[in-house]
């Protein structure tokens, strides 16, 4: 194992040799090295990472370890860890620690840096703003190609993104002009003629979750960052994008599943924690349960005529609430991608419906041969049988509406999942189905 390595060369005093293979690792797989090492040992490795390098290191490892390094470090150190990694890389690890840690981190870093990182820090901690990073090429419209390859050479190493630049004109957002356009015209050409005017921008306001969408809709590696005067402040790159994305994937996930999201990793998550998390949903979705055990003590005399009906009341409830899951997972699907809003609730009702009524047909035609061919009661299977094409079409209607409403009244359309879906078509589907048995057996 490489960790046995670097463990058997660090006991040898063999650092050249360690510094060497840590060459070998990009910044991402070297992160994911360091975590298997002790504590003891993560600190004297990291020291031998070249300087540069280090800093991209340290912004992808966990924070636990972060934080185990910082205490070993001198001020010096931190000091170039915090100047030298991307302002948004360094507000994202601080947003994460005590507010006393981050003051005495700030202590040490440079002015600017200072300035920039407190910037972002007071921006709304799901807005556009708080992911931005300030590292970025600022272009004037009189300035020529040339000028302009000459200023990406001079500042681009410490720019995020130099594939995309940015033209401004008395601190405002005028254009944007690529690296392929200046790569691709003469060096006279001035930048007011190749520049893009059209472009697309956010707002430090803007919710960082449709920030991120834009990157997908039109293919963008960057998005320029406007405050309310339209003056540039910054810019969201795609990799910040896709851990939005990501991020709100895991919660949306978290919620589907019945759970209060939790932004730590399973493994790390405490015991008392999990059940925290699980428990508010699971209380709630008991209870509410209960309305169905009081609708089926309404209808004992039936049950007391007819037994056999018990039997077939988990099959019913299961049929809809798998019915019910499937429409709410696309819908859910839907919105979280832009593909569906408000607007086609009823497109999307009316193709549920007719979706319901050929999986209802095809349920009910295959459990009623089932029932009579087992029973011997043509009764029983009609109940049956058509107790499910209802059950199904509530489900699925259910299923559609439900997350719609909830992104139209400003909620998380996920919250609308299985769990919840499936305790509202539980009860639906005992009261249509002692309704047909009443009607059908005159009970």
């Amino acid at each position: 194992m490489i960790r046995n390595t670097l463990r058997d060369l660090l006991f040898a005093k063999k650092y050249k040799e360690i510094h060497n293979m840590l060459e070998e690792y990009n910044p991402v797989d070297l992160a994911e090295l360091l975590m298997e090492l002790d504590d003891s040992e993560l600190a004297a490795i990291f020291r031998m990472i070249d300087k540069e390098k280090a800093a991209e290191v340290f912004s992808y490892m966990e924070d636990d370890q972060r934080q185990t390094l910082l205490k070993g470090f001198t001020s010096q150190e931190i000091s170039y860890i915090l100047d030298t990694m991307y302002t948004d890389d360094a507000v994202d690890f601080l947003e994460d620690m005590p507010a006393n840690v981050v003051t005495k981190l700030l202590e040490h870093v440079s002015g600017e840096t200072r300035a920039d990182i407190n910037r972002l820090l007071k921006y709304p901690e799901d807005s556009a703003g708080s992911i931005m990073t300030v590292e970025y090429v600022e272009l004037s419209p009189e300035m020529t190609v040339g000028q302009a390859l000459a200023k990406i050479r001079r500042v681009g190493i410490e720019s995020e993104t130099v594939y995309t630049c940015y033209v401004v004109e008395r601190k405002k957002l005028v254009g944007i002009v690529t690296a392929k356009a200046l790569m691709t015209n003469a060096e006279t050409v001035q930048i007011a003629d190749l520049m893009q005017d059209n472009f697309i921008s956010v707002r430090t306001t803007d919710d960082q979750e449709d920030a991120a969408k834009l990157f997908r809709k039109y293919g963008l590696i960057a998005i320029p960052v406007l405050d309310l005067e339209e003056r540039l402040v910054g810019i969201v790159t795609f990799d910040d994008a896709i851990g939005v994305l990501t991020d709100e994937t895991t919660e949306d996930m978290h919620k589907m599943a019945a759970m209060a999201a939790n932004e730590e990793s399973y493994l790390k998550t405490g015991v008392f924690r999990h059940a925290r998390n699980r428990i508010g949903w699971l209380l709630f979705l008991m209870f509410s349960a209960t309305i169905t055990g009081t609708i089926i003590t309404r209808y004992e005399a039936a049950i007391a005529a007819v037994p056999l009906l018990v039997s077939f009341i988990p099959m019913l409830t299961d049929t809809g609430g798998n019915c019910g899951s499937q429409s709410s997972t696309l819908v859910i699907r839907g919105l979280a991608v832009d593909e569906l809003h408000f607007k086609d609730l009823f497109t999307v009702v009316w193709k549920e419906f007719r979706v319901s009524l050929v999986v209802g047909t095809v349920l009910a035609a295959a459990n009623g041969i089932r029932i009579y061919v087992m029973h011997r009661d043509l009764g029983l299977a009609a109940v049956i049988g058509i107790s499910l094409i209802g059950t199904i079409i509530v489900a699925k209607m259910v299923g559609c509406m439900l997350p719609i409403f909830a992104k139209q009244l400003r909620l998380d359309p996920a919250i609308m999942a299985a769990p919840l879906i499936t305790t509202i078509v539980d009860t639906c589907s005992i009261i249509i189905f002692f309704k047909i048995a009443t009607m059908v057996f005159h009970l």
